[in-house]
């Protein structure tokens, strides 16, 4: 699960929808404490990522914590397996009850009986990262017990309850005319549970995270159009199966390209996305949810968002998007499986059309993709 920089920005125009088309999403908006408390470790653990977002925050806060030493142990169990920490466990945790930090407690303490059954049912479910649970939790305690004992639901409390108070009744009256499902349906090519549920926090920049369920956190303050666009994009992971004949076929084609193999060794860790089947996972997504952004009218333009994010690793998710939008695949929809099983076997994802599709969209030459050009 990962884990990505959505950076807002001014919409573009919608193409029209059936006026008088049922809307088939179903929202619902909230907070979460406890989310938020594991959020916050990504500050605490001194990360740049992270620390800059939360300055005031830290200031205040760090003094009363008493438990760095095992975030820091934490952090390095981390780092060492490629986890982006906070975006992790909120995904594994997210299998049990999440309002207050002394819920999350429990659900760690008791992680074998309250978070395993439902997290190994999951989509999510990685023997690895449970095992990394297991390992770090004797310090993953220790750092939440340091927040509890810090103030953090106070603290937090400060920051974000009439924030939430006024901002849940306004998103959701926005959202009530989005129909990000249906959108959704149309593009992947199978059903999805209607609902979608949006959990509003603090501390959880630069993130959109997906979590079990279809449900995301977002930061309360982010505008309605990037709440819109991390809905779009997060609810549409994995586009299907990484472990189906058509994702491995696309992995080997791509374990192959030069250049994607430059980037997956070349950009920055920290940003996720860390395997080739992760980029496969999340290029695909972002292809397809800017599609929705722009039938939806709260898109940024392709080329500057792809300039932008991740310093413009995702040159993937460019190439996919102009070979969809020069086919009419927004228009048209289809089965995305089935689609990129043919693309392998027809060429359309071999390094030159792949290149040349992502040059086209963001304006750069083919040879100069990645690193992306200083400007």
């Amino acid at each position: 699960m990962n884990r990505r920089q959505l950076l807002a920005a001014a919409t573009a125009a919608a193409l029209p929808l059936p006026a008088l088309a049922a809307i088939r999403t179903q929202w619902k908006v909230r907070g979460s404490e406890g989310f938020d408390a594991l959020c916050f470790l990504g500050p605490l653990s001194g990360k740049p990522l992270y620390t800059r977002y939360y300055e005031a925050e830290l200031a205040e806060l760090r003094p009363k914590f008493a438990a760095q030493a095992a975030l820091d142990r934490l952090q390095k169990l981390a780092d060492a397996k490629g986890w982006l920490l906070a975006p992790g466990l909120c995904t594994l945790l997210s299998a049990a009850p999440d309002a207050t930090l002394d819920d999350i407690l429990l659900s760690v303490r008791e992680a074998e009986t309250r978070v395993l059954p439902t997290y190994r049912a999951s989509e999510y479910w990685d023997q690895e990262n449970w095992d990394l649970l297991l390992a770090g939790r004797a310090d993953l305690l220790a750092a939440l017990e340091g927040l509890r004992d810090a103030g953090f639901p106070d603290f937090r409390r400060r920051f974000v309850a009439a924030r939430l108070e006024a901002r849940i009744p306004a998103l959701s009256t926005r959202l009530a005319s989005m129909d990000v499902i249906a959108e959704q349906e149309r593009l992947i090519g199978r059903k999805l549970d209607p609902g979608i549920e949006i959990v509003l926090l603090w501390f959880s920049k630069p993130h959109g995270t997906r979590i079990q369920g279809q449900r995301f956190l977002s930061h309360v303050d982010y505008p309605d159009e990037l709440t819109i666009r991390i809905a779009g994009h997060e609810i549409l992971h994995p586009p299907f199966p990484m472990d189906g004949p058509a994702a491995k076929a696309a992995i080997a084609l791509l374990e192959r390209d030069p250049l994607m193999v430059r980037i997956l060794k070349e950009h920055d860790p920290a940003f996720g996305y860390n395997t080739m089947e992760g980029i496969l996972n999340e290029d695909t997504v972002e292809a397809l949810d800017q599609l929705i952004a722009e039938r939806l009218g709260v898109s940024r333009p392709p080329a500057k968002r792809w300039a932008e994010a991740d310093d413009g690793m995702h040159v993937l998710a460019a190439g996919l998007y102009g070979m969809l939008k020069a086919e009419g695949y927004d228009r048209t929809g289809g089965n995305i499986e089935t689609w990129m099983a043919l693309a392998v076997k027809s060429g359309k994802l071999a390094p030159a059309s792949l290149h040349a599709s992502a040059a086209a969209v963001l304006g750069l030459p083919a040879d100069q993709l990645w690193p992306r050009p200083k400007t």
